[in-house]
């Protein structure tokens, strides 16, 4: 089939690869001119495992391209994915669907045929419609113009792999027709055995957010659970293991740490809270709300645990933050509890350095009064305090001994239960986990 992929980013660009991939012809849309030149080149402009060379390849064999241009892609393609970005809104409460409602305004006029176009952006319930009736409106081809919502579960750092072999696909359809061409787009995925679950539009819509809100609310429950085992002088990860062995629970998502960030799950939290609120559901807002609460007082808790572990105030303090990116494997900075960690201890009058393998760039430029280092050993040279904050593999790795010669005082505060903390204590380290007694560790 013939495609185009409207919006080139985290979203956009593995989408348009991964139906290369499948088979089909694509072209990628964005109105970033040096962003489409590059990906015209071949040249992936964020990381994500194995994209770079899908991108390489299908760019060089013609299967797919990019431009700034919708006539052309109305002109070549019979669907049409619409993949930009959806913020919050000025209340931080909702979703800004700005990009959508213009992406759609501006590929209308071309739609001279009927065709499909195919929703992924996560939006409120109720943004389908909307769109709906603004292509039946705005395009020559007016009703012929249908729209399904597909919403996409992609995992930053994952992105290829969760596109090319998902859990699930969930496409909200109008009709059987659409529901024929959602079939026969991911028909090398279905043959696979993977599943395809058809509901109305607004069901769709909140699959997505409903999937992350879970997932936060997981997260932040295992993180309170952490601070009872704290007080209670527990460990939080034998506990969450017990816990995990129950089919009911799973151990997935019940890893404690410093909080949940990046471009998903915060953003999708709030707006879920909001949309609870809109539909008069006040219970399911305040257990949400509280999920969010949780999140919000990780650093804190971060803070008290890192002066706890080194003996006093951070004030004054050399201090190495190891992890700028939210979660390993991506150089995403948004909403990092690294970085907001790193930037409470640099309030607190801590001289701050940051090391991470991918996020340096990212980083300082959005937060530039923190120092950084992209060698892991010049980022603890000196160091009175180490913070794994980012669950890089290259951390777990690390030399213990060979690093306690580099630093002022061998302190560590492991926020990800990443370390084996016994190694680590044996090279001489002070080592504190979370939610995990003083003297206990991996």
């Amino acid at each position: 089939m013939r495609v185009s992929v409207i919006g080139c980013g985290h979203l956009g660009i593995p989408h348009a690869v991964a139906m290369a991939e499948i088979g089909h012809e694509v072209i990628g849309v964005d109105l970033d001119r040096p962003k489409v030149d590059r990906l015209t080149r071949g040249q992936c402009p964020i990381h994500e495992g194995g994209l770079a060379d899908l991108l390489a390849r299908h760019t060089g064999t013609g299967r797919l391209r990019f431009s700034t241009g919708f006539a052309g892609a109305a002109a070549f393609a019979d669907v049409h994915f619409l993949t930009v970005g959806t913020p919050l809104d000025a209340t931080g409460r909702g979703y800004d669907t700005t990009q959508v409602l213009g992406a759609a305004e501006a590929l209308a006029p071309h739609l001279t045929r009927p065709c499909v176009v195919i929703g992924k952006s996560t939006v409120a319930v109720g943004t389908t419609r909307e769109l709906a009736g603004l292509l039946a409106r705005r395009a020559p081809a007016g009703e012929g113009v249908e729209v399904v919502w597909n919403p996409e579960f992609l995992r930053e750092g994952h992105a290829v792999e969760d596109t090319l072999a998902p859990d699930r696909i969930v496409a909200g359809v109008p009709s059987r027709h659409a529901e024929d061409v959602v079939r026969e787009l991911y028909g090398p995925l279905l043959r696979r055995g993977i599943p395809l679950y058809v509901t109305d539009h607004a069901t769709a819509e909140l699959i997505k957010i409903a999937a992350n809100a879970y997932l936060g609310m997981k997260i932040s429950f295992i993180n309170g659970v952490a601070d009872m085992c704290a007080a209670a002088g527990a460990d939080v990860q034998q506990l969450a293991e017990a816990l995990g062995l129950d089919p009911r629970i799973g151990r997935g998502g019940l890893n404690a740490g410093p909080g949940y960030g990046g471009g998903c799950l915060p953003k999708d939290i709030r707006a879920f809270t909001a949309a609870a609120e809109a539909l008069d559901a006040p219970e399911a807002a305040a257990l949400l709300g509280a999920a969010e609460r949780v999140n919000d007082s990780r650093p804190a808790a971060a803070l008290r645990l890192v002066e706890e572990t080194l003996g006093r105030a951070v004030t004054g303090a050399k201090v190495t933050v190891w992890g700028a990116a939210f979660k390993a494997g991506t150089d995403d900075i948004r909403e990092s509890p690294a970085l907001a960690i790193a930037t409470l201890m640099h309030r607190r009058g801590a001289a701050v350095t940051v090391h991470d393998p991918l996020a340096v760039p990212t980083a300082l430029t959005h937060h530039p009064y923190l120092t950084y280092e992209t060698d892991l050993e010049a980022s603890v040279t000196g160091a009175e305090l180490v913070v794994l904050a980012t669950e890089w593999p290259h951390f777990r790795h690390a030399a213990a001994d060979h690093l306690a010669t580099l630093v002022a005082r061998p302190v560590l505060v492991d926020l990800r239960n990443l370390l084996d903390a016994g190694t680590w204590r044996a090279a001489g380290w002070t080592v504190r986990q979370l939610g995990r007694p003083a003297h206990e560790g991996r």
